[in-house]
């Protein structure tokens, strides 16, 4: 292998010994001596750092002192310009006339300058000598001689020149002026770059001035903002409140171009998890400004709007969480057994009892109890789901107006029954929540202050001093809106009897003495329990305060409000029998985690290597001693119930964690007596029964951290397998290092694939997906056929491991590294089989020591066990990755269901939650689908965390995901609809964020589809999660859910949906179709819909008598045409479904017409033949399509 860089560092640096004898040994001076080469002085020498900044000192005072001088020249000539004006008589040689531009250039450059100062010279001696005199007798002057003697006298090249005069001064800056209109020369040129300079400087001048300006005006536009957001009476705005509206401008604004979209998510802002943190005035305006200084004038104005939009935003959070606190305290005061909980039904009950009781004006702000989001989807009979006509909101709609207009009751009326208008505006309203937050925080109920009149309300909205109250409180009630939203998840455990607990915890003490590090541990690593599980019969405290938000809806006053929390003080009752009933349900709930944390400590106290499995045959002989053998029966009838429900693990004689509690509770279930008592007997048996010295539970912890790493791994990737390999191979070299003499070992995983490029070559091959990084170019997306040389398939048809502890001696060893030399190749081999939870093999792990030159590199027994224990996690996280990718793709299906069928709908966004590391963590969502209003689908391959702290705009995420119910609310001027997609245990496992625009409720048809799709994705969504449990087989209702896995996701869907038409068809009878046939000329969609049924199961009728006339046509409706439709299968291969002969009949029928026409059978006719094309459809894509790879990519590490 390569050196370490620190190891080449210090090889290099013995080539250059430092100066200085004193600090050589005499060893190292005779091997200097020796050498060829001098020893040379040290490029980090003293002398050189002295010497080269003195050098600089020097350059430096040289190159001032040259600054200096040409300062004062220049300083000099500028005085002299001053003093001395220039003769402007040499402007006479500037003209237009290029062709003798060189020539002028060259006389006053070359020859004028001399010339000139000779010339007066020489007037100056002819004046002198009165050379001109008409009187005077000629003289010998030569003024030619002069001249020439002159001029050679005064040389440029040999002579200093004289102080020029005003008329030469003039002539060199005409000069200078002419070179710069002589192209091609450096003056010229010079010129232009300094004309071009002093443009861009004038132009960057100008631009600074403008964006100044602009600056300021957009300081002056925040400021203004700002103002009309204050409500704090310090005049101090929250940063968390800023950062969300910066932070939903993106998504907000649809027409922001990409690259400003790009440079504002690379923005990162700082996460503010605390509403303290406020700033004034100049630090908003500062902090916006920063964050949109790149925006353009339009987008600036579109920025502010969020700002404004959420300020609102902010307030109406604020009045809302008034009233969940008003509804917690309501929680408290009915929770009568201090359990936690409050029975559901009579929850239900109570609202409709109050909704009926309520006026009509006001049930329009209240959501109705019989519809969902209020009852589930699940509660909902099928044929309100599939009707058409019978749309219970419409009728109630009409209803209202056929009231108020036979009645003749005007809406005064009506609202002088009501204690506030509920159609107010909402300073109103505002004012009213701060009156009673301000008695709240007083400490005064409502009894206590007797209540708020409609007076009063009057009296406190005529009330001068308003505006400061108003501040006040939203600055007390914004702290009290940090701490509740973060604790009201947690406080249904604070909520639960102390007797229960104690009783709880004295149990584990008594049980778990010897188990209590190792449960310490397993709970350290649990997640956060901040999400609440949905329960049919119960309710907790977070989610009978969102229920109740959620029946108030957001325009309700407070007084009505009041009203409805005095309404369920007065009529929720509980009978003592209830009370226990709940109690002992609480009970049972805390005695059962905290056996089922018991259970699982003994387990890893067991598993001390890691393995993941215990052997059947070891537990059942340990067993067999307890109590001497008296319950050898007991254990043998327990045994037996196990192979029954678990046959594939008793098959291969291995117990899971799961099986384990579930066989040491049927071993306890056939024992007599307590059965607390009686586990806790046997668990004190099974725990003295095996003893670990402490460096062996020291080595098994520290194992378990690194299997724990690779779930949390699969867990928040992002539904990615490149963490998942990344954590495998990590913990292998971890464990390699520490526990395995540091060995140095190559490790590879290979899935099995279908071999359709080559079936003669075998049935199945595989692929090796991931290997680590030196390994990498030679055993990367490499492909192993049953033909050729290795042990990997026999370790896939024994299921067993498979240990060659020399490869070189084997002889059956394939090798992928073909360079290197056969002397070289030696080492041990092990090949692990990847079992999913049916114990079926899906593919291998392999490690090898090849790389490690040291004799003993063959692995241990316990490293053996160690890497079974990695082979069992990395099986868990891909399928737990398989099974998101499989929830992800019926999501698509569902959206693609719902697009063409709901237009109102603007957005739908699909998150998917991922737990915290340990419990300390909160839980984060993470952006996978986005689907917008044309139908395009956005599938994010790289999905960015959310945070709960980062936006309080999208808090209304997390409290849907904490209370796993339905939450509507308004963000930035848009309705959303937040519905959890829930596991099996009940709680959200991702969240549908539904946004519908400016309109508050969706009109009725698009409801009940968005219903629809709700509802079959959560079966589809349960049915998906059912097939990675080890105790249950999937059910498979289609011939077409018989291929792979991965692609029976996207059928799941669309099957939900057959079987619920079909059990709508079946509910019809001769009577159901009596309107229908009692059509002589039937509407052309009932036709056609008809028709269309009749094609699906006889192609050859088209055109026939039989489907054209309406006579014979309507004879067919029978129940024998029932039977068919519940019994046929469209994705079976007998099935012979013509697309095309069908969509003719239906495609020209929009879904409208056939809702508003009224016709129930009609309806479901059209909805199963759609869905039958549906399916159809992905059935013949399905064949046409290659298999894919189990594998989502190859990877290297």
């Amino acid at each position: 292998m390569a050196a370490q860089p620190e190891e080449a560092a210090q090889t290099a640096g013995l080539k250059h010994p430092k100066l200085g004898g004193k600090n050589m040994s005499a060893t190292e001076m005779k091997r200097n001596q020796g050498n060829d080469e001098l020893p040379c002085l040290s490029n980090y020498a003293p002398w050189k750092e002295c010497f080269y900044e003195k050098v600089q000192q020097r350059c430096l005072r040289l190159q001032e002192t040259k600054v200096k001088t040409m300062h004062a020249q220049k300083a000099k000539e500028e005085k002299v310009k001053k003093r001395e004006l220039c003769d402007w008589l040499s402007k006479e040689w500037f003209s237009e006339e290029k062709e003798s531009l060189g020539t002028r250039i060259y006389l006053l450059d070359k020859l004028l300058p001399t010339l000139i100062p000779g010339v007066e010279k020489l007037l100056m001696e002819v004046e002198r000598k009165n050379v001109l005199a008409p009187d005077k007798e000629p003289t010998k002057f030569n003024p030619i001689g002069f001249l020439g003697e002159y001029l050679m006298r005064h040389n440029p090249q040999y002579s200093i020149s004289t102080k020029p005069g005003p008329y030469l001064r003039g002539m060199k800056m005409v000069v200078e002026e002419l070179k710069t209109e002589m192209p091609g020369t450096t003056s010229e040129r010079l010129a232009r770059m300094k004309a071009e300079a002093k443009n861009k400087r004038k132009d960057r001048e100008q631009v600074d001035n403008m964006t100044s300006q602009v600056k300021e005006m957009r300081k002056e536009a925040l400021a203004i903002q700002f103002k009309e957001s204050t409500v704090d009476v310090s005049g101090r705005i929250p940063v968390a409140q800023v950062q969300s509206a910066l932070r939903s401008f993106p998504d907000v604004i649809a027409s922001i171009p990409i690259d400003v979209r790009k440079a504002i998510c690379d923005r990162k802002l700082e996460i503010v998890d605390t509403l303290e943190k406020k700033e004034n005035i100049d630090e908003f305006t500062e902090y916006v400004h920063s964050y949109a200084e790149h925006l353009s004038n339009d987008m600036f104005q579109e920025i502010l709007k969020p700002l404004c939009q959420c300020a609102d935003d902010f307030q109406e959070a604020i009045r809302h969480d008034m009233w969940r606190q008003m509804f917690t305290d309501l929680f408290l005061h009915c929770d009568y057994g201090k359990v936690g909980l409050l029975d559901r039904q009579k929850i239900l009950a109570l609202l409709v009892d109050f909704y009926d009781r309520s006026p009509v004006i006001a049930k329009r702000g209240f959501c109705n109890p019989r519809q969902w989001p209020i009852i589930e989807l699940q509660e909902i009979e099928l044929a309100d789901l599939w009707g058409g006509l019978d749309d219970q909101e419409v009728c109630e709609e009409l209803s209202e107006k056929l009231v108020l207009s036979q009645t003749g009751i005007s809406e005064g009326e009506i609202l002088a029954y009501e204690p506030v208008d509920d159609n107010r505006q909402g300073p109103y309203r505002m004012r009213t929540g701060v009156r009673e937050g301000l008695f709240e925080q007083m400490g005064m109920s409502e009894a206590e202050t007797g209540g708020i009149s409609k007076e009063e309300n009057q009296a406190a909205e005529s009330s001068d001093a308003k505006d400061a109250p108003v501040a006040e409180v939203v600055k007390e009630t914004a702290a009290r809106k940090e701490s509740f939203s973060r604790q009201h998840g947690s406080q249904f455990s604070q909520q639960t009897s102390s007797a229960t607990r104690l009783q709880d915890e004295d149990l584990l003490q008594d049980q778990g003495k010897d188990l209590r590090p190792i449960m310490a541990e397993i709970q350290n690593c649990w997640a956060s329990h901040t999400r609440s599980a949905f329960d049919e019969s119960y309710l907790n405290l977070p989610q009978f305060v969102q229920l109740m938000e959620t029946f108030v809806g957001a325009d309700i006053s407070l007084p009505t409000v009041k009203r409805l929390i005095a309404f369920i003080k007065e009529e929720y009752k509980q009978t003592e029998e209830e009370k226990m009933e709940q109690l002992e349900k609480v009970h049972r709930i805390s005695r059962l985690a905290q056996r089922k944390l018991l259970l699982e400590a003994l387990f890893e106290k067991w598993d001390n290597n890691a393995s993941g499995f215990l052997d059947l045959e070891e537990v059942d002989a340990v067993l067999s001693t307890f109590k001497e053998g008296m319950e050898k029966e007991a254990l043998r009838k327990a045994k037996k119930h196990l192979c029954s429900r678990y046959p594939q693990l008793s098959r291969v004689g291995k117990l899971s964690p799961k099986a384990f509690q579930t066989f040491l509770e049927l071993v306890v279930s056939e024992f007599t007596g307590n059965e607390d008592e009686a586990i806790g007997n046997l668990v004190e048996f099974l725990t003295t029964s095996v003893e670990r010295s402490r460096m062996k539970r020291l080595q098994s912890l520290t194992r378990r951290k690194w299997l724990h790493n690779i779930q949390q791994a699969a867990e928040t990737s992002g539904a990615s397998m490149e963490p998942v390999y990344k954590a495998v191979f990590k913990a292998l070299s971890q464990d390699a290092e520490a526990h395995g003499d540091n060995k140095k070992i190559s490790a590879y995983i290979a899935l099995l694939e279908e071999n359709q490029l080559s079936p003669e070559r075998g049935q199945i091959l595989l692929h090796y997906v991931a290997c680590t990084a030196d390994d990498a170019p030679y055993v990367l997306n490499q492909i192993l056929y049953r033909d050729m040389k290795g042990i990997s398939f026999a370790a896939v048809e024994e299921g067993k491991p498979v240990h060659v502890p020399r490869v070189q001696l084997h002889g059956n060893i394939h090798f992928w590294n073909y360079d290197r030399p056969v002397e070289e190749r030696k080492g041990s081999l092990l090949v692990l089989p990847l079992h999913d939870a049916r114990w079926r093999v899906f593919g291998i792990l392999g490690l090898d020591t090849l790389r490690d030159q040291c004799e003993k590199t063959i692995f241990l027994t316990h490293e053996i066990s160690f890497y079974q224990g990695v082979s069992h996690a990395f099986s868990r996280a891909y399928h737990h990755i398989c099974t998101l990718e499989n929830v992800l793709q019926m999501t698509v299906t569902a959206l693609d269901w719902l697009y063409p069928r709901a237009p109102s709908i603007h957005t739908v966004i699909m998150y998917l939650v991922e737990p915290g590391k340990d419990k300390t963590w909160d839980y984060t969502l993470r952006k996978m689908i986005t689907t917008d209003s044309t139908g395009q689908k956005e599938i994010h391959s790289s999905p960015v965390p959310l945070l709960r702290q980062e936006d309080l705009l999208r808090d209304y995420l997390f409290k849907c995901i904490d209370s796993s119910e339905v939450v509507r609310t308004s963000v930035c001027g848009e309705y959303h609809i937040a519905v959890p997609l829930r596991d099996l245990s009940g709680q959200a496992l991702g969240i549908f964020d539904i946004s519908i625009g400016h309109h508050q409720k969706l009109p009725p048809r698009e409801h009940k589809d968005l219903q629809k799709m709700l509802k079959m994705a959560q079966a589809a969504c349960s049915e998906i999660l059912k097939m990675s449990l080890e105790e249950t087989e999937p059910t498979y209702v289609l011939e077409a859910e018989h291929v792979a896995n991965l692609r029976h996701a996207g059928i799941l869907f669309h099957r939900f949906m057959l079987q619920d038409l079909r059990e709508c068809v079946q509910k019809l009878d001769a009577e159901s179709f009596a309107e229908i046939k009692s059509y002589v000329e039937p509407p052309a969609l009932v036709h056609n819909i008809v028709k269309a049924v009749l094609l699906l199961f006889h192609p050859n009728w088209k055109g026939s008598e039989k489907t054209e006339n309406w006579s014979q046509c309507k004879l067919k409706l029978d129940d024998n045409l029932i039977q068919e439709i519940y019994c046929f299968d469209p994705t079976a291969a007998s099935a012979q479904v013509q697309a095309e002969l069908l969509l003719d009949c239906i495609t020209g029928v929009p879904r409208a017409a056939v809702w508003q026409q009224g016709s129930v059978p009609a309806e479901y006719l059209y909805h199963w033949v759609h869905t039958c094309l549906s399916l159809a459809e992905i059935t013949r894509s399905l064949h046409s399509k290659k298999t894919p790879s189990l594998a989502p990519f190859g990877a290297q590490f």
